[in-house]
């Protein structure tokens, strides 16, 4: 079988490429844009903007996948707020561009885009767990972003009898992720105060705020396992069917340090909306493939903690 990833120069391209590939014996081909780096051993990496659907068709011509993950995003919600533009062009415009490229091929590859719990937004405690019936009331412009990518996939899917599944992911941690997302930013600041780079000061956010977290590993095994076996027109919410407030993911962080930390609230950390919980039903994936996570929250974050210990940081 061959896939091709979209957007694979993030967090999650590199975890998707070695599970389809070493796991599943696939050939494996990537696209990342101009600007990243991204050398991998067991895959083909392609330059693509999607922003430019012909350097999108000229890739689905060369690679002709069984399957395609779009990846492709802004993910970051603080950067939706500073940047909303860039956020509607790749999210959305980025997206459109595929489905297209994709709908213009002379053979029907199935498609899984890549969305997000935040698009459920201001959810109702008596709503929680979240199934993907429930209405959307995005909180942020990423989650409004995904929300419409959502629906579009939907249309494509309905209108032009293509093979199209979304997922709603929520909160995916682990190993190599970048500081603009909380727990790699909690275990960076940790691994700093060890180094002594930083005073044994920790900067937060709003703590208050439940998010389900699950290790990315899992998450890979679930886009593969529904690019399989995953319905046309279907969305499937994706995570370990458990919240956890923001501070007990610090406090867990926290005591896996010998050093005695303060906690402070930074104003600038705090999002000009936050939605007080997310927590998913995940029993929809789980019927349709058999998925759920394996890997506990308590090795998770200890490995991320270790990949940052381990990262030549910048001295006083």
């Amino acid at each position: 079988m061959k896939a091709l990833i979209i957007g694979g120069g993030g967090f999650v391209g590199p975890y998707l490429v070695n599970h389809l590939h070493d796991d599943l014996g696939y050939e494996v081909a990537v696209t990342k844009t101009a600007k990243e780096q991204l050398a991998l051993s067991n895959a083909v990496v392609y330059d693509c903007d999607i922003l430019n659907k012909s350097e999108i068709t000229d890739v689905l011509e060369t690679v002709r996948p069984d399957y395609i993950f779009h990846l492709a995003a802004q993910s970051s919600v603080s950067v939706s707020w500073k940047n909303p533009a860039l956020t509607i062009d790749v999210n959305i415009k980025g997206a459109v561009n595929m489905l297209d490229a994709v709908r213009e091929l002379d053979y029907k590859p199935r498609v899984l885009l890549i969305g997000s719990g935040e698009e459920y937004g201001h959810i109702r405690q008596e709503e929680c767990p979240i199934i993907e019936d429930t209405v959307l009331r995005p909180g942020n412009i990423y989650a409004a972003t995904k929300s419409c990518q959502n629906m579009l996939g939907s249309i494509y899917a309905a209108a032009y009898h293509m093979d199209v599944m979304m997922v709603r992911a929520f909160n995916h941690i682990g190993p190599n992720q970048t500081p603009l997302f909380v727990v790699a930013d909690f275990c960076k600041q940790v691994a700093e105060i060890e180094k002594g780079i930083k005073d044994p000061v920790m900067y937060v956010g709003n703590l208050s705020a439940k998010r389900d977290f699950t290790d990315v590993r899992d998450v890979v095994r679930a886009y593969a396992l529904l690019v399989q076996k995953g319905k046309a027109g279907e969305t499937y919410n994706i995570g370990t069917g458990h919240a956890l407030a923001i501070q007990e993911i610090l406090d867990r962080i926290i005591s896996l340090s010998d050093k005695k930390i303060e906690v402070r609230v930074d104003a600038q950390r705090l999002r000009p909306v936050d939605v007080p919980i997310i927590e998913p039903d995940i029993s929809k994936v789980h019927d349709c493939t058999g998925w759920k996570p394996q890997i506990p929250l308590e090795q998770t974050l200890r490995e991320t903690l270790e990949y940052w210990r381990a990262q030549d940081l910048c001295q006083k």
